[in-house]
């Protein structure tokens, strides 16, 4: 890859590390935050499940806003928002107030400065025999802000406590906006975008995108994956608080999940380009189910949750290069920022229901156990759903384009 690819790759890296990073530490606000304003669980995690559910929601059009005029302005309003909405968080005393901070405005900003977006530039601009490489590293780089972020959201919480935390974080937020400049002016050299309404178009290429087999499974596995990802993030510093383990123990398992997802979303990658991406999706969520399954079997330690961390680290996101190099085999990228965040939708009512299950569950019954089972049992449904995923371009979506 060239120097300009390069410098593409580093910039998406720290936009996806940075806005990625912010977000995966949100579990350790809850103790402090239901404890602060005496709300239970389930609050907390509806606000959280908004934020991944309006995430979802305006992902294919933060993705078709960069896909037709570039992702220079839906980078720097992301940005914008996610600062505004760490700010606005210190200030949501009620649970409607933290809802609307935490859910709607932080799901707004992670939809214009996440993967769909960041994607949709290096899927056109990187050759394609190095884009599955390419999207490995850009994931990666999420990972590594996962593992460099936790423990230092952590140390801000029990250093100077959860207010002044969240207004360190929202400045850090607006480090974003210094790369968004190269992705934004590399994507500016391409043809001129179609025109026409944004939405009309959606529509159509949705619809094509729909009538594919292939399409729909590669929804349900991501479905599966963010309520796996979004619950353990969530709800894994409470679990095993309640289970007699420190603070510390769950910040390792969190930088741990970060680092060992930089490997796996990285070999996932490389691996992509010269397997077959629907098999490998397949392993990972049935290795997923086994994981689970082995850390609700062994007793709970400061070394299990280690293990647990190190192996569900390596198939966090290693899920993300393979999907979304799918959906540039299938249909192209000319549409990828849309499509890849209309799937990411599913991915996101996933992750909704994934947290807010887990405080509804917790509230009522006073434990986790049924919702880790549930999580077990989705990796064994995702894992045969991307089994008969066909990777070849899309014969409606060829049709289509050649009719004009």
């Amino acid at each position: 890859m060239d120097r300009p690819i390069v410098r593409l790759l580093l910039a998406c890296g720290v936009i996806v590390s940075l806005s990625m990073g912010i977000r995966h530490g949100f579990g350790f606000f809850l103790p402090p935050l239901t404890q602060e304003f005496g709300w239970g669980r389930e609050a907390f995690a509806f606000a959280i499940g908004l934020q991944n559910l309006v995430w979802g929601l305006a992902q294919p059009f933060a993705g078709a806003l960069a896909d037709r005029h570039g992702p220079g302005r839906v980078l720097t309003a992301g940005a914008l928002l996610y600062a505004l909405g760490l700010s606005l968080m210190t200030l949501s005393a009620t649970p409607g107030l933290f809802a609307g901070s935490a859910g709607l405005v932080l799901g707004l900003a992670l939809s214009c400065t996440t993967y769909s977006v960041v994607f949709g530039v290096v899927g056109r601009i990187v050759p394609a025999a190095y884009r599955s490489r390419a999207m490995g590293l850009t994931a990666a780089a999420g990972s590594f802000g996962q593992f460099a972020m936790v423990p230092a959201t952590l140390g801000l919480i029990d250093g100077l406590g959860w207010l002044p935390a969240l207004l360190i974080l929202a400045a850090m937020s607006l480090l974003i906006l210094p790369f968004v400049r190269i992705p934004a002016a590399m994507d500016a050299k391409r043809p001129l975008r179609a025109s026409g309404s944004i939405l009309s178009g959606m529509v159509r290429v949705f619809t094509l995108a729909w009538q594919e087999k292939g399409f729909r499974l590669l929804m349900v596995g991501y479905f599966v994956c963010g309520f796996q990802v979004v619950f353990i993030g969530v709800h894994l510093p409470a679990y095993l608080k309640d289970h007699g383990l420190s603070g510390a123990t769950a910040s390792l398992a969190l930088a741990l999940i970060g680092l060992f997802n930089i490997f796996g979303t990285f070999t996932a990658g490389e691996l992509g380009s010269r397997r077959s991406k629907p098999h490998l999706l397949a392993g990972i969520y049935f290795t997923r189910a086994i994981v689970i399954g082995l850390f609700l079997l062994f007793p709970l330690s400061t070394l299990s949750v280690s293990l647990f961390a190190a192996a569900i680290g390596f198939l966090w996101l290693s899920t993300v290069p393979l999907t979304n190099g799918l959906i540039a085999t299938q249909f192209g990228v000319q549409h990828l920022g849309m499509l890849s965040g209309a799937v990411f939708l599913s991915h996101q009512v996933g992750s909704f229901l994934g947290v807010w299950l887990g405080g509804l569950v917790y509230d009522m019954s006073g434990s986790y156990l049924p919702v880790w089972l549930i999580a077990m049992a989705l990796g064994v449904v995702a894992g045969l759903a991307s089994l008969p995923i066909r990777e070849q371009p899309s014969r409606v979506m060829q049709q289509a384009e050649a009719a004009g």
